[in-house]
């Protein structure tokens, strides 16, 4: 069954129930009430030109409505990142996918000084066309039995792509992900019960939808379960958020170790009261970060993990199966594997190796990229190109990309565990990063950047002396008052190796 049709169902289940309430504007949609205008706008989307339709909205009530509506007309939504590049990000979907029109907001081009698009369509015209007539119309489908009302939408199989994502770029160029309604299906149906979730819940929407996390963990998770969303049109409005999970008492709260930092910075005594769920994915979880929250406000935060390819939970600690420092154990329906980096080999528990994914949670493959998709899957196994391990009893710990691994004199050398080292001599609000930069003799040298100009260098590199070998000791430390981030939240390791290469040069001609 396709998720706009599993909507429907749970529309018609939970009618009077509150589905979005959308800080921005300050409106709240009943599941009965979304179900309506989802209907509208997907009789204005069924005239606009193209499969794929583009959708460059901030996450708000219009943003969960767009989906809903481009599903509902038979389409298939093309998420756009407009924290990287909007204009560019446009021009490349349209030329992977052949997206015609992309679906956005005048609002939203006026805060990022952005000019229009030829390609552009907005949701504010759209909505001003909508006459009584249409609006009364969409209202007595709605009452419809489900059956009947399904079949005035789009249906098909559930092999079909239900959406396409574009991997962050942190790393490499971008590619175009295609997620089958089977895919997601398989997170929102298994990840409730493994986490222990309750009628009723209460979801914290802080992430973007151009982002599978933000997708699937607060958006078709919550709607195809009747749970409610608390929808944040900015991820970085920490003290907005914060005051919110107090007012609307949400329960659930999803996002990246950075959000997490600042809502934590924000926060007073009693704000996280109502959460019995935090979790936290897309980067690893400081230990002093997990304390904090644990100690001062009596959460424990979830580390788990996942990829756009595998729609994307893959593994998550429990309050009963929890393991910190780990990324927890496969979800139900999973399997997962370490295999030897040369020989391709399967690894015992405890060496560490790639990490392989096999499940319904796998992507279709990549748009128009056979070669990197027969790459990546083989045999129903996905490669994730993250280096992990296995224990004895099932936990995995995330080693960091095989893209952060670097040579140094021969040698492979954790990024990530040079920045665990800086990590512990750093206070909690000082970010960090370390790349790789190229070396005439050694290949690659570790190099690092923080954003405060307060440490002494010099003692930082002495004291990382006693924790790290000599190849994994940053040679340069330097200075970057912001670190650059992706819309998810992660570190833009791309921009950041630019960054650090242009000033490594700089001190070369001093």
């Amino acid at each position: 069954m396709l998720l706009q049709n599993r909507f429907v169902a749970e529309a018609k289940k939970y009618k009077k129930r509150v589905a979005i309430y959308d800080v921005m504007s300050g409106k709240e949609y009943t599941y009965e009430r979304l179900l309506i205008t989802s209907l509208l706008l997907k009789q204005k989307l069924e005239s606009v030109n193209g499969h794929y339709l583009g959708i460059m909205i901030p996450t708000t009530a219009g943003c969960h409505i767009s989906v809903l509506a481009t599903l509902m007309a038979g389409k298939v939504p093309a998420m756009i990142n407009y924290s990287t590049g909007a204009i560019d990000n446009c021009n490349y979907a349209q030329s992977i996918c052949g997206v015609q029109k992309v679906l956005t907001s005048k609002g939203l081009l006026k805060k990022l000084n952005l000019d229009e698009q030829p390609c552009f369509i907005y949701i504010e015209d759209i909505l001003k066309e909508i006459s009584t007539v249409d609006k009364l119309k969409a209202a007595l489908l709605s009452k419809l039995p489900v059956k009947l009302l399904e079949s005035y939408i789009h249906q098909g199989s559930d092999d079909e792509n239900c959406v396409i994502l574009f991997t962050s770029g942190s790393e490499k160029d971008p590619k175009a992900v295609q997620l089958s309604h089977k895919n997601i299906w398989h997170n929102v149906r298994v990840v409730p019960n493994h986490l222990s979730m309750v009628d009723g819940e209460v979801f914290g929407g802080t992430l973007p939808l151009f982002h599978v996390f933000g997708l699937t963990a607060t958006f078709w998770l919550p709607i195809l379960n009747g749970y409610s969303i608390v929808a944040f049109a900015n991820p970085l409005d920490y003290k907005t958020i914060v005051s919110s999970i107090r007012k609307y008492k949400i329960s659930v709260l999803v996002g990246t170790p950075t959000f997490f930092n600042g809502y934590l910075k924000k926060a007073e005594e009693g704000d996280f009261e109502s959460v019995h769920l935090a979790i936290t994915g897309a980067d690893k979880l400081p230990e002093k970060l997990r304390l904090n929250f644990l100690h001062n406000h009596n959460v424990q935060i979830l580390e788990g993990y996942g990829t756009t390819e595998t729609s994307p939970v893959v593994a998550v600690n429990t309050y009963e199966n929890y393991r910190p420092g780990s990324i927890g154990k496969p979800i139900p329906e999973v399997q997962v594997k370490i295999i030897d980096r040369e020989t391709q080999e399967e690894l015992p528990a405890g060496e560490t190796g790639k990490l392989l994914v096999k499940g319904e949670l796998v992507m279709m493959g990549y748009m128009g990229n056979e070669e990197d998709t027969s790459l990546h899957i083989r045999n129903g196994w996905y490669d994730t190109g993250d280096m992990a391990m296995i224990d004895e009893d099932g936990y995995i710990w995330h080693k960091g990309r095989l893209r952060r691994f670097i040579k140094v004199g021969g040698e492979m050398v954790s990024l990530v565990r040079t920045e665990d080292a800086l990590s512990k001599y750093l206070d909690e609000e000082i970010s960090c990063c370390a790349v790789g930069i190229p070396d005439e003799i050694k290949g690659y040298q570790i190099v690092a950047a923080i954003n405060s100009e307060e440490v002494n260098i010099k003692d930082l590199i002495h004291k990382l002396k006693k924790d790290l070998p000599p190849i994994a000791v940053p040679k340069e430390i330097y200075h970057i008052k912001d670190i650059p981030l992706m819309g998810s939240g992660k570190v833009n390791f791309r921009e950041v190796e630019r960054i650090c290469r242009d000033l490594h040069k700089k001190n070369r001609k001093k």
